[in-house]
């Protein structure tokens, strides 16, 4: 790359940043996202359930509620304009004790006060027509779930990127962002590549790294970052399901839960394990957790059926024992630095909520 001078960088070129980058060459502005990696989206962007959300799990009033909902009508209205590969599955949560039926309770009470109006209750007759082989004492049915190919999405994202004069830089790697005449200057290899009015920080794992490199941001705005590894198996043979199926939440995931991919075939996963530096290798011995925990919803499982598949790593914000966080998207009006924002903690339903998460970024750029 040359050195330029546009409206905005955004750095990443996950899903976040690629629709945060399309929103705004679509106003208008001159965009380069730039992205470390030699291929777009290929970390948490491409290790995930590709599941769309209803915004069951999220409490009234975040962010993560409000634009999972908004984002989840945005996305197949998105998608079935472009002709990206996706399905309305629906998905069953299930109670499989009956001290757990409170916990539905909860949750279709949040649901609604989040907007989300079409959840039904369900009882074991009524799921076993759905999902003969699941097992529990009752259920929430979601038909506004669904999956997404979110490698053809992100694609779509960066043609309409394209289509507006935007620019992806590959192997680009942000070493230091100096501040200097209302401008930042992006330096890349020891040398400034791009000068810009506006920048957005969408690293994803990586973003507290690159916030700790912008020489105007006050440190303490940076929050302290904890990364949460997901292993997922395959099952092997003919899909015993046609629904998503998840279990109750944990305090910092959604548990190990089955999800379809658009050809029908079976993942379960993620689960959750701490680890203190960005690592995708699969950890063999996590395969008995699996094999307990599918069984409590599926006892007829044949664990000689579950194969490895991959693993995936969400950036959180909250560590081992401490609620879930939310989103955590940071203007002018936080850290102080005109025309910067950064986005810290983007995981699930980041993906579901990615449009309207990128109007929402852009609405900051606006009033800043």
């Amino acid at each position: 790359m040359h050195s330029d001078t546009v409206d905005c960088v955004v750095v990443g070129a996950g899903v976040i940043g690629l629709a945060v980058g399309r929103a705004l060459a679509l106003r208008g502005l001159e965009v380069i996202v730039v992205e470390a990696a030699s291929a777009t989206g290929t970390g948490t962007s491409s290790r995930n359930s590709e599941v769309v959300h209803a915004g069951i799990y999220y409490p009234p009033g975040t962010l993560k509620a409000q634009l999972c909902v908004a984002g989840r009508q945005q996305l197949y209205r998105y998608c079935a304009g472009k002709g990206i590969p996706h399905a309305r599955t629906g998905k069953l949560i299930v109670a499989t004790r009956d001290a757990e039926i409170p916990v539905l309770d909860s949750y279709l009470e949040q649901a609604r006060a989040n907007g989300v109006s079409d959840l039904a209750r369900l009882g074991p007759a009524d799921v076993a027509d759905l999902e003969p082989a699941v097992h529990c004492v009752q259920a929430l049915h979601s038909p506004s779930t669904g999956i997404i190919d979110s490698r053809a999405y992100m694609l779509a994202l960066q043609g309409d990127l394209e289509a507006h004069r935007g620019i992806v830089a590959l192997n680009t790697r942000v070493d230091r962002v100096v501040r200097r005449k209302q401008r930042f200057e992006i330096q890349a290899g020891g040398a400034t590549v791009i000068r810009c009015a506006m920048l957005v920080n969408a690293a994803g794992l990586h973003a507290q790294e690159l916030a700790g490199t912008i020489e105007a941001l006050p440190p303490a705005t940076i929050p302290s970052l904890h990364l949460a590894r997901g292993h997922y198996y395959r099952l092997a043979g003919k899909a015993p399901f046609r629904h998503l199926v998840y279990p109750l939440a944990g305090p910092a995931d959604l548990g190990i839960h089955v999800t379809l991919d658009l050809g029908g075939a079976v993942r379960f996963g993620p689960d959750l394990q701490w680890i203190a530096s960005v690592d995708y290798s699969f950890d063999p011995h996590r395969r008995e957790d699996f094999v307990t925990a599918i069984r409590r919803y599926y006892p007829g499982l044949d664990a000689a059926r579950l194969q490895p598949g991959h693993t995936g790593i969400r950036p959180k914000l909250s560590g081992p024992g401490e609620p879930a966080a939310d989103f955590m998207v940071q203007g002018e009006g936080a850290h102080g630095v005109p025309g910067l924002v950064n986005l810290y903690g983007i995981d699930s339903p980041g993906l579901t909520a990615s449009l309207a998460m990128a109007d929402h970024v852009a609405g900051l750029l606006d009033r800043g």
